[in-house]
């Protein structure tokens, strides 16, 4: 895909998802936008000129044939004071594939070319409305699965990520002028790079802020991204029908035959504010069936990549040899036993709390998911186990994975120097190498330095409009 910016071009999009609804939008952004309103939008009470922000009522024609195609409302807003920077015409159309398809087809025949994915954003941020950052957190925002996910975007949105490097780089700079002035005025009696002053401000001002924006990754990424959560356990016990229960639907199959679920089946929730992909596997047992061995190993392999197993017992039924297996495949990993069908009298719900403590498995949980008993405790349980062992808390701002590695560097850089300052006697020019590089890490992170590899990469993440 090709990023290369034409400034020259203007570009049209739908901006609007595809299918039906009740409105559908065009958005048109470069120097021709005015001209192809003028040409193919036709206002109910004639005009030569257009106020810019100011919407305007009438009709889309076909400049061909001055065939009318849709009622619409239209805005042309003049530069600057747009998205991109550019002149930007949007329509706001009724929706329906042929409607939308028909409309950018004409705007398309009457001077712009269609916009790549990502490409008005990619303009807002290479006319600097915008830094690399915020851009990015456009994105996150538009894939945002939960409320705290879409307030760290927008935290990122509003700048607070951008504020932070930018102080990290000034006081970086404030280091790097004493440290040069070092090199340039190396004959003078005072001495301009005093290596404690400097080491000090490195690991108390600067590092600590570094390593908590680090650490903000992984907290921000459970959040942003959510967790793997896996259901285990052997057929029958109600793996599928617990499924259902946190989905709030019926998703996976459930009937009294063993091993109908042959495969894990995967559905997104949304746990206490944490997105959660939630798999359902296939029961754990030997058979002699090949599709089921093959999802039998399938679900072993989703144990792995699991942020948290939930492994479910029947206690209408005594323990097994069978269930003994299934926690030795499991419990390397971080679990929850939960103990289902209490609802059922008699149980033997002594004998299996009896065994696990033999197992060394001190906490629990009883449910019943055909009565919903304790399933609320279960969701707030998912999310203590979760926050407890990952220590995730919801930081103000998270970096995203490129970000964190762009910080990563700069700690890198910034530590190389801490090590030259603290020999007995530090080279000027060793040292302002290191700092330079952790400022251009930084400036990595709002893209004041980028390749046309790197914009390719993020902004071909991005929707076509977007």
């Amino acid at each position: 895909m090709d990023f290369r910016f034409y400034p020259e071009d203007t570009i049209a999009a739908i901006a609007t998802p595809p299918g039906k609804g009740a409105i559908g939008v065009v958005k048109i952004s470069g120097e021709l936008s005015l001209a192809i309103l003028k040409k193919i939008f036709r206002p109910i009470k004639p005009r030569e000129n257009f106020e810019s922000h100011k919407l305007y009522y009438g009709f889309i024609v076909d400049p061909r044939d001055s065939k009318i195609i849709d009622e619409v409302l239209a805005v042309y807003m003049k530069k600057p004071k747009t998205y991109t920077r550019e002149d930007v015409v949007e329509i706001y159309t009724h929706s329906g594939y042929y409607i939308l398809k028909k409309i950018l087809e004409i705007v398309l025949l009457s001077g712009a070319r269609p916009a790549q994915p990502g490409e008005f954003t990619l303009r807002a941020y290479l006319n600097g409305r915008i830094d690399l950052s915020q851009a990015e957190a456009i994105q996150e925002m538009v894939s945002a699965k939960t409320e705290t996910a879409l307030d760290l975007a927008l935290n990122t949105l509003m700048g607070k990520l951008s504020e932070k490097v930018n102080s990290l780089k000034n006081e970086l700079l404030e280091i790097l002028v004493q440290i040069e002035s070092a090199i340039d005025f190396p004959e003078e009696d005072i001495e301009i790079m005093e290596p404690e002053k400097l080491s000090k401000k490195i690991k108390e001002s600067i590092l600590p802020i570094i390593e908590n924006l680090i650490k903000n990754y992984e907290e921000g990424r459970i959040y942003k991204e959510g967790i793997n959560l896996v259901i285990a356990g052997k057929p029958n016990v109600g793996k599928s029908s617990l499924m259902n229960a946190i989905l709030k639907e019926e998703r996976a199959i459930v009937t009294p035959i063993p091993g109908t679920t042959r495969d894990f089946l995967e559905e997104e929730a949304n746990i206490e504010g944490l997105p959660v992909k939630l798999i359902d596997t296939a029961g754990l047992r030997e058979t002699e069936d090949i599709i089921e061995k093959i999802g039998v190993e399938r679900a072993k392999k989703k144990f792995k990549e699991a942020d948290l197993i939930l492994f479910m017992v029947d206690v209408s039924e005594k323990p097994s040899e069978e269930d003994y297996k299934i926690y030795q495949e499991i419990k390397e990993f971080p679990h929850l036993v939960l103990l289902n069908k209490i609802d059922i009298k008699p149980n033997y719900l002594g004998e299996w709390k009896e065994i696990f403590y033999k197992w060394g498995i001190d906490e629990t949980l009883e449910i019943s998911v055909i009565k919903g008993t304790n399933l609320e405790i279960l969701n707030k349980k998912i999310f203590e186990k979760i926050t407890s062992e990952k220590g995730v808390t919801v930081p103000e701002i998270a970096p995203n994975l490129r970000q964190k590695i762009a910080f990563e560097n700069a700690k890198n850089y910034l530590l190389n120097a801490l090590e030259e300052l603290s020999k007995p006697n530090p080279l000027p020019e060793l040292v302002a190498v290191e700092i330079r590089a952790g400022i251009s890490s930084l400036s990595e992170i709002i893209g004041e330095i980028t390749t046309e590899d790197l914009l390719t990469q993020i902004f071909s993440t991005f929707c076509i409009g977007k």
